[in-house]
């Protein structure tokens, strides 16, 4: 037998380390060539690693969460007979696997081309294996009704079992394996219909702020740290916005349906070369401001691994039918997870919308760098007056949105922010200005 140390490949220009996101593999797991065992997470996507032997897993760097430098042991397996020679420059040495700092310069050499390749950010919930998880021969593999085998990593089968749940009537995901989530999906289901896990009351659980959610929390942290948000708020008719957008769907053909936010974002970007200090990007470290010509739309959307946001490039050059297909098309990429790494970055001013849970009014916190994020809100109908085109007024039922502006008050100033939503509540309430050049 022969131990070959994986140390982490370098999967980028200028990345030094990794978060290790999802295992899918544990010590005393065998593994095959080329078989996914881990996936790894940057600054710029998720890449999974392959195993470059085949073995036995003897030794993993960590847990979902931990980071892994550059060039720092991943994995350590054990091999049956010699190590090819394709594989040979990944590998430490032939004798005990040491810590990746204790090891060599020359045993930090890799070959990424042959172990990782770019994807997207994971969809579900992670599975973490370390060191200290069960062996798969320590937990029974559970079986379906059916008798087929469920795929589960060992910590599943084992969080399944102090449970006292049969994985075999537990619905996995998409690609068959059943991970934590699942699991807390069928206690959610089952709750109040006389199932009773474990004692019959549910436990505090504890969960580690990894993966894509990790990214969040620190992106968060650090725009509402280092820049000064104010926000401003102003109530808008769409009334006829709402009339044109009936008439412009009963007429559209073989045409996407057409929701607000194709509206929202033609008026916006109309209002843009007015405005430019919306449009911007601030480098606080080097003091640069960019106003950037083009509008490159950052639409916030939620998924089941956290916030995402997908970037409509170029939005100014796009029409309404155009911008309604571009934003389905992101959102479904962002949620299924084949959204590629340039349609999820470069955006220079983000909308952010909750569609009918919208609110009255919403704060919504920048998307660092930019220097300003807008938020429509919910749409109400309730009585105002209106003039009667006589000299006088009447009440009438009219559709009433908030639309919210957060900005960077270091490079927008209050009187800026405050004329570009007087100027797209203009736009807005003569909707036929909205198709005009």
């Amino acid at each position: 037998m022969t131990k070959f140390t994986f140390n982490m490949p370098d999967i980028g220009e200028g990345i030094a380390e990794a978060e290790i996101v999802d295992w899918h593999v544990g010590v005393g797991d065998r593994v095959e060539e080329d078989q996914e065992i881990v996936d790894m997470m940057t600054d710029k996507a998720t890449v999974p690693m392959e195993s470059p032997v085949s073995g036995t897993v003897i030794e993993v760097a960590g847990e979902a969460g931990d980071m892994v430098s550059i060039g720092s042991m991943l994995v350590v397996i054990e091999v049956d007979g010699e190590i090819p020679d394709d594989a040979a420059e990944d590998s430490a040495d032939d004798g005990p696997a040491e810590p990746a700092e204790k090891q060599p310069e020359a045993a930090k050499s890799t070959k990424p081309e042959a172990v990782a390749k770019a994807e997207p950010a994971p969809q579900s919930a992670p599975k973490p294996v370390s060191a200290s998880a069960p062996k798969a021969e320590e937990v029974p593999a559970a079986q379906a009704t059916s008798g087929h085998k469920v795929l589960a990593s060992p910590a599943v089968r084992k969080r399944a079992k102090d449970l006292g749940i049969d994985l075999g009537e537990v619905k996995p995901a998409e690609d068959g394996r059943i991970r934590h989530a699942d699991l807390d999906a069928f206690l959610s289901y089952n709750a109040g219909t006389g199932f009773s896990p474990a004692g019959g009351q549910r436990e505090d659980k504890e969960i580690k702020v990894i993966g894509l959610r990790k990214r969040i929390a620190q992106n968060m942290a650090a725009s509402k740290r280092n820049i000064p948000h104010f926000s401003y708020v102003e109530e808008v008719d769409v009334t006829e916005l709402e009339e044109m957008r009936a008439d412009l769907n009963a007429n559209r053909g073989d045409k996407p349906k057409l929701t607000m936010m194709p509206l929202i974002i033609t008026a916006i970007c109309k209002l843009i070369p007015t405005f430019p200090m919306i449009n911007a990007r601030y480098d606080d470290e080097a003091g640069i401001v960019t106003r950037h010509g083009s509008v490159h739309l950052g639409i916030a959307a939620q998924t089941d691994a956290g916030l995402m946001v997908p970037v409509i490039h170029n939005a100014q050059s796009k029409n309404l039918w155009q911008l309604a297909r571009e934003i389905g098309r992101l959102a479904e990429a962002a949620r299924d997870g084949s959204a590629k790494s340039d349609e999820l970055s470069g955006s220079t001013l983000t909308l952010t919308s909750l569609g009918p849970l919208g609110g009255v009014a919403t704060t919504p916190v920048i998307n660092r760098p930019e220097v300003a994020i807008i938020g429509p809100n919910r749409i109400i109908e309730r009585p105002m007056y209106v003039s009667d085109g006589a000299g006088g007024e009447r009440i009438e039922k009219r559709k009433l949105m908030n639309i919210s502006i957060s900005c960077d008050h270091r490079v927008v100033d209050g009187y800026d922010a405050a004329s570009f939503i007087q100027e797209f509540k203009k736009l807005v309430e003569t909707p036929v200005l909205l198709l005009t050049e």
